[in-house]
């Protein structure tokens, strides 16, 4: 399974902090590799887990930690909820990643909000939210192609009479209401999302399958959800901010500010965008 580096800020004062994260993270499944600078108060985790799963590790230490680099080549991430995204009832919030990997671009997000199930998830073509997710357009569809699935084959995917380039499939949300899903797409490139949006459905994808005419058009998932602008974000090393520049207020008072706010997955992106 394709590992990525993710690069946290944790508020470590001494050896003993150094000690008790990398402790806590030793031999856990999935991940490859820890390396912690007390000195830069960084922890950078290869894995293959979801981000949402090592920050949460990290928290149970007692330590504060903020993601502030994802990947080691080109990222990008969307915010659902809060001050960056639309939902449609407010209380869907999540933070959604990208970044490009040998094997393809890989798609890491933390959902809560949602009903237990299967939701689509799609990418739009426009990067506007100002009349909510009616103004984000269709999916994302260089080829002029008709709806299907990820896991269709690539070249029926690309072909110019098959499936459209932002058919990311469904996630699974559990019985509270969370989605956590890392997947692989090897037909998406970040440098053609960014500026664009994704979107969550209330219904699952039926991946143009389907007998109802919106199958091969928006697999008959039903209406938007919950939408956000992909944006541009750190990856390794580029995030050295430790004062932000909105509000003078350092990393971890702001940190504390979102998490006071209950915007809970801001404290782990409004650090690490570019």
């Amino acid at each position: 399974m394709t590992t990525t580096k993710i690069e946290f800020a944790v508020n470590m004062t001494c050896q003993k902090c150094v000690d008790l994260v990398r402790n806590t993270l030793t031999g856990i499944d999935g991940i490859e590799n820890i390396d912690i600078s007390l000195e830069n108060n960084n922890v950078i985790v290869e894995t293959n887990l979801p981000y949402s799963i090592i920050q949460e590790k990290i928290e149970q230490t007692g330590k504060k930690a903020i993601l502030k680099g994802y990947g080691d080549t080109f990222s990008a991430v969307t915010m659902l909820g809060g001050n960056s995204g639309y939902t449609v009832n407010n209380k869907i919030m999540g933070v959604i990643r990208f970044t490009q990997t040998p094997d393809g671009c890989l798609i890491d997000g933390t959902i809560d909000g949602l009903t237990p199930g299967e939701h689509g998830i799609h990418i739009h073509e426009c990067g506007d939210i100002s009349q909510g997710c009616d103004s984000v357009g269709e999916h994302f569809n260089p080829n002029n192609t008709i709806h299907g699935g990820p896991k269709d084959d690539i070249f029926k995917r690309v072909n110019i009479i098959i499936y459209h380039v932002g058919d990311l499939g469904n996630i699974m949300v559990n019985d509270f209401g969370r989605a956590t899903f890392r997947m692989i797409d090897k037909v998406i490139e970040i440098a053609d999302i960014i500026g664009r949006s994704l979107v969550i459905t209330e219904k699952p994808d039926d991946l143009g399958r389907g007998t109802n005419p919106k199958s091969k058009i928006d697999g008959n998932s039903g209406n938007k959800l919950a939408c956000g602008i992909i944006a541009r974000s750190s990856s390794l090393f580029q995030n050295t901010k430790k004062i932000c520049a909105c509000d003078g207020l350092t990393l971890w008072d702001e940190r504390d500010k979102t998490f006071t706010n209950k915007h809970d997955y801001s404290k782990s992106s409004n650090n690490s965008k570019l």
